[in-house]
């Protein structure tokens, strides 16, 4: 018997990884043509790398193991500060930085176990400007474009102008922390008691009340905003999302995107836009990002930095429907069936045809090769060699002729 993938499930799994490289091959394509270059970072991490920066990956959530020596590594739950660490220490920051990567990250929850799974993101390190911001966001943007989405939103806010807005409040963090939870859900009813509960003055009360709706067309939004309670930093960063939505709209994006005030990340470390992308077949994020200006403080240095990831799997997921998502090649299977007696000419073929692009199958004339089915078959034997391409038979005396049938017939 020769060799097959034999179950049903089996070969929905090999068509589920020729979608995801599909996937894969797409953004990483774009990033390319960006600027980007693709770097990788460690598997396993020292375990004081992001307990000793705080807002970062709950230490509870981190996978954790202990090598010979005894010392605690984590598997990489995070990419972002492994970049900045390697660009601080590098010396490199000096320079604008562009790097994108495809890895996998590893949490551990008590509600999900322990779970791996695939980003794809970039980071672009060393400078502040508003540019470069519209710009990642535009890189988000295309590569949802490339994929064939149409209805998909991008939501922009702004890290600080929620924490500005609660400063003169005087929260503790579990009331940080619960308010943070009713925004993010939009869950008014139970947000007003608790806010009731509080020691608040009444216009700040409302202010916070408001911040759920502060969502939708970017200059609806900025029109909807108390100011009589914006201080100057609240107003400098709203200036700032105001510029990049410009620059979106200069760039001729505009319809996708939504002003979000609401929006927070649990990643404390973003510190002025942040953004996540929603799509219209799943109802959580597929891809999330910000800028985070102070992360190379904690290493020395100056390093304005802007990224964002999108989360492979559930990017698969929302590209699972029908017609979405091409395979991950164009390319005719060719199964090629040779006598013995014309192997190494029809070893030099195949090699021929895959530098060509071409998929191809080797195929001794005596196996059993009714579980194949090729697009295209070769046959080599003593009497003539033939190309059957559905229900057309054409023969070849040499690998000229061969690449010219296969041209006509729709070839690589």
């Amino acid at each position: 018997m020769p060799y097959q993938v034999g179950t049903a499930k089996a070969e929905f799994t090999v068509q589920e990884f020729k979608r995801r490289e599909s996937l894969i091959m797409k953004l990483k394509h774009r990033f390319l043509t960006y600027g980007y270059k693709q770097i990788r970072t460690s598997t396993f991490e020292s375990y004081d790398l992001y307990t000793n920066l705080t807002g970062t990956v709950n230490k509870d959530d981190m996978v954790k193991v202990i090598d010979s020596s005894g010392k605690v590594l984590v598997l990489r739950p995070d990419v972002t500060l492994p970049i900045t660490r390697m660009a601080a220490e590098s010396g490199a920051a000096q320079n604008e930085l562009r790097y994108f990567y495809i890895q996998d990250i590893f949490r551990s929850t008590a509600s999900a176990g322990t779970k791996e799974s695939t980003q794809a993101g970039i980071e672009c390190l060393g400078n502040n400007r508003p540019e470069t911001d519209a710009e990642i966001i535009l890189l988000a943007i295309h590569n949802l474009k490339d994929l064939g989405f149409t209805n998909f939103k991008i939501e922009i806010g702004h890290a600080g102008f929620f924490k500005s807005l609660i400063a003169p409040a005087g929260l503790t963090t579990p009331e940080v922390e619960q308010l943070q939870t009713y925004i993010q859900s939009k869950n008014l009813v139970e947000m007003v008691p608790f806010l009731q509960r509080l020691s608040l003055a009444e216009d700040l009360r409302e202010a916070i009340q408001a911040i759920p709706m502060l969502y939708g067309a970017p200059k609806e939004v900025m029109q909807q905003i108390p100011s009589n309670l914006l201080d100057e930093e609240m107003r400098k960063n709203l200036t700032n999302l105001a510029e990049i939505v410009d620059l979106l709209e200069d760039y001729e994006v505009g319809e996708h995107i939504v002003l979000n005030l609401g929006l927070i990340n649990n990643m404390n470390y973003y510190s002025d836009v942040i953004f996540q992308g929603f799509v219209e077949q799943v109802g959580h994020p597929l891809l999330m990002g910000g800028r985070y200006n102070q992360l190379g403080d904690h290493y020395g240095v100056d390093l304005p930095a802007i990224g964002f990831a999108f989360e492979v799997d559930v990017l698969q997921e929302a590209l699972f429907h029908p017609g979405q998502l091409t395979e991950a090649t164009n390319e005719p299977t060719l199964l090629i069936i040779y006598e013995k007696s014309k192997q190494r000419e029809a070893f030099r073929t195949a090699q021929l045809l895959r530098e060509k692009g071409y998929i191809v199958r080797l195929c001794l004339e005596s196996t059993d090769v009714e579980n194949s089915s090729p697009d295209i078959q070769l046959t080599f034997n003593d009497n003539k060699n033939t190309v059957v391409d559905g229900t057309t038979t054409k023969t070849f005396t040499n690998n000229q002729e061969l690449l010219q049938i296969l041209n006509q017939v729709g070839g690589a």
